[in-house]
């Protein structure tokens, strides 16, 4: 991946991809003049994540997760580990959603396949007879399954599809219904994608008694802008529906640190925000929050990633001094591609976002490669903190990213004062 701007520094980074969220929801406010409230499979429509409500909801180019099919179908094709997605949300009164999503990467003649399960619950309502005389209660329910299966047919266009099967239940009455999603990526560039997809196509319809009721198509098309190494992302949506109105959906991620990410979004009419850590293990906890004019409603998330393709690089030490003991400190490296690795490096990068030492080569990396904490001329570098990353290119020019992690130089010694207590003689 390109690394563009990397003499910004952190605070302006954070600034600009705030900045840049604002100005792309600005008057947006005549896109929500048609409502949309009410009409069939609205629940499922406006369906977000801890992570997607914390961009605003737009995800149709983001998509680099199973659960992503249910904006873009393609998105498996951005999925490059094995990744099981939970997560609860309780809206207002006693509603809550539950989502399950598990998805595996495509290989090299084999697409992703991915399966997400998202169940919606009413609280008990009471129910009445003709006089209005209250004789129990009752429940309303929907849950959606979508199948999912995507590939990429070149290094920038990929495809996907969901065969999706809906079913509700109304007290005694429940019905089922199939339909269709269709979507597609573009990498117009390292550093843009464009996402669009087709979602309710030939259904899903419910007849629940005498009336038939189908969910309305569904079209998204958005485009995402990544800068700073991949660090900070700004990404925007279209969201319109058959009979109804259109929704521009907006929103920014900035990694702060390699375990921290923040968000910043508008979805429409609501501003949000969120957060993920990344946890040891292939663990990532992700919390998002939305303004609502109920209340305010707050989602949690928790997904695992093993197996798969991966890009992994260890500093042992993490913390090193070259004029100590440990002089040099050494990084572990291992990945595993889709297809033949071609090339391969490991940035060591400061806080001002400045490449100091590039370690790279041709072929799989290395078992492990030294650092003596100079820069490329040979010169000491600073004491401090010092990102790094490995990132493997395959034959077919996919990038396989490693997680970002921190190692420091540390040169001077112990701080601090021995205090000294003068006794009184006797």
């Amino acid at each position: 991946m390109k690394r563009l701007h990397k003499y910004v520094n952190t605070r302006r980074a954070a600034s600009l991809a705030l900045g840049l969220c604002i100005l792309a929801v600005t008057g947006t406010g005549a896109l929500a003049q048609d409502e949309r409230g009410g009409a069939p499979g609205d629940w499922l429509s406006n369906y977000a994540t801890a992570r997607t409500v914390g961009i605003g909801g737009a995800f149709v180019s983001v998509a680099n997760e199973p659960v992503g099919a249910i904006w873009n179908p393609a998105a498996l094709t951005q999925v490059f580990q094995n990744v099981i997605f939970v997560e609860t949300t309780r809206l207002f009164e006693e509603t809550t959603i539950n989502t399950f999503s598990f998805g595996t990467p495509e290989r090299s003649l084999l697409p992703g396949f991915g399966l997400t399960v998202i169940s919606l619950s009413s609280g008990a309502f009471e129910k009445t007879n003709e006089l209005n005389d209250v004789i129990g209660e009752f429940e309303e329910g929907e849950t959606a399954f979508l199948l999912s299966a995507s590939k990429s047919i070149s290094r920038r266009v990929a495809f996907g599809a969901n065969l999706k099967v809906i079913r509700q239940s109304i007290d005694e009455f429940s019905a089922s219904g199939a339909g269709a999603d269709f979507g597609v990526l573009f990498h117009a560039m390292p550093s843009v994608t464009i996402g669009a997809s087709v979602l309710n196509i030939g259904g899903p319809g419910l007849k629940l008694r005498e009336i038939e009721e189908t969910y309305p198509a569904d079209y998204r098309g958005g485009a995402t802008l990544r800068f700073l190494g991949g660090r900070a992302m700004l990404t925007t949506e279209i969201a319109g529906r058959a009979g109804y109105g259109a929704k521009l959906h907006a929103g920014t991620e900035f990694q702060v640190h390699p375990m921290l990410a923040l968000r910043m979004g508008y979805n429409d009419s609501y501003f949000s925000g969120g957060a993920s850590f990344d946890l040891a293990g292939g663990m990532r906890f992700d919390y998002g929050m939305s303004d609502h004019l109920l209340g305010t409603v707050h989602r949690i998330g928790l997904s695992y990633s093993f197996g798969g393709f991966y890009a992994r690089a260890q500093a042992d030490p993490p913390v090193f001094s070259p004029i100590g003991v440990q002089s040099v400190t050494r990084f572990d490296l291992e990945a595993r591609t889709k297809a033949d690795a071609v090339r391969w490096s490991l940035d060591i990068v400061d806080k001002s976002d400045q490449v100091v030492r590039r370690f790279r080569g041709a072929g799989k990396p290395p078992a492990h490669v030294m650092w003596d904490g100079k820069n490329e001329k040979g010169m000491p570098l600073a004491d401090g903190v010092y990102r790094y990353q490995l990132v493997v290119i395959d034959a077919e020019g996919r990038e396989t990213d490693g997680r970002q992690q921190t190692v420091e130089i540390m040169t001077a010694g112990p701080q601090g004062s021995v205090p000294i207590i003068v006794g009184k003689e006797s």
